[in-house]
């Protein structure tokens, strides 16, 4: 297990007198894809960020907010959560002695999120809503004494998650550009808030920022709230992203630009990463590589250096891979013969 992001970092997280704590967040496979580099002509690399202690990037941040709520005497972690920010939250209030709260949006959770809530111990209460619902309901509990807000309104969450692009730089490098979904906009925003940090101390030229949202969840894409999101990737199923003018920012400062991708071409996306790759996603996590595989239509990576950020563990969503990666299963006797000829069967 890792030192942590606040003990290999600290020089660049202003924790203002906090103790440092850790479950091991951080310094996540930076993994070279043969696949994706043949099909766009650049050099692309995936950060897996589903290595993380709950499986997906949602620690890094988390572990700062936990932080300072423990210096604050805070007993409870509430958020609002599509499912990453509750599995997270959850898992490191278990871990430090707190309690906590997680407000979703009832029927638009993930199975394998909600398993990791209630695991860890978790409240779990389910509104008739959107994830815009939930998240107004938290931002009114701000003024309780005992309450820590951990979702990304959470100033100290942009902190750890920036630690990401401080890695790909250690890692590999300057890179020309970085490709990452976009659900409620925290990750991008801290993304390039790291890469211009870290690009005064290392001395290279930060990238261009490319993000991407689902075809039916495209609030930022279209310049307008989106009232009742629809796509297969609820990771990024939000339609008034809470950091969306931070986003704006990084998209103008960086030169970078945002794009809608399809629920098709993010399980394609999802299916190939897992069959070509090796590596199994949630399908939010997808949305990146979709989007860089349909830019690259149009326009021209050839001998660039790209990453893309692959943000949670596939196993939190696992009826997806059921439904849309599963292969046959063949009955066979316990017979050698029989069993050699299931093995060499053509699909």
């Amino acid at each position: 297990m890792g030192i942590g992001i606040l003990h290999k970092y600290k020089d660049y997280i202003s924790l203002e007198g906090a103790v440092p704590i850790s479950m091991g967040e951080g310094d996540t496979p930076l993994v070279y894809s043969d696949y994706l580099s043949k099909e766009t002509g650049a050099s692309v690399y995936l950060k897996i960020e589903g290595c993380n202690p709950s499986g997906s990037f949602k620690d890094r941040g988390m572990v700062v907010a936990v932080c300072k709520a423990l210096q604050k005497n805070k007993k409870v972690l509430v958020c609002a959560s599509t499912g990453n920010t509750s599995a997270s939250a959850s898992a490191y209030a278990a871990k430090f002695g707190l309690n906590s709260a997680i407000i979703i949006p009832s029927g638009n959770i993930a199975k394998g999120k909600l398993a990791q809530a209630m695991a860890f111990g978790a409240k779990i209460v389910a509104i008739d809503g959107s994830f815009d619902d939930a998240l107004n309901i938290v931002r009114k509990l701000e003024g309780e004494t005992d309450i820590e807000i951990v979702n990304s309104i959470n100033p100290y969450r942009i902190e750890g998650q920036k630690t990401a692009a401080f890695e790909i730089i250690d890692s590999i490098g300057e890179i020309d550009y970085l490709c990452i979904p976009v659900g409620n906009a925290g990750n991008i925003s801290a993304y390039w808030k790291g890469f211009k940090e870290y690009s005064s101390v290392k001395s290279f030229k930060p990238p261009s920022m490319l993000g991407f949202q689902a075809e039916g969840s495209a609030p930022i894409v279209k310049g307008e709230i989106v009232d009742k999101p629809e796509t297969i990737a609820t990771a990024i199923r939000i339609g008034n992203p809470a950091s969306w003018k931070n986003a704006e920012l990084a998209l103008e400062e960086s030169s970078g630009s945002i794009h809608s991708v399809t629920d098709d071409e993010i399980i394609k996306s999802y299916v190939n990463l897992a069959r070509k790759d090796g590596i199994y996603c949630e399908p939010a996590s997808a949305a990146g590589v979709a989007g860089l595989i349909k830019l690259s239509k149009k326009i021209d990576f050839n001998e660039k250096k790209i990453t893309c950020v692959v943000t949670g563990n596939g196993l939190k969503d696992p009826s997806t891979s059921e439904k849309f990666a599963s292969t046959n299963i063949y009955q066979s006797s316990p017979e050698l013969s029989e069993v050699l000829e299931a093995i060499n069967k053509k699909d």
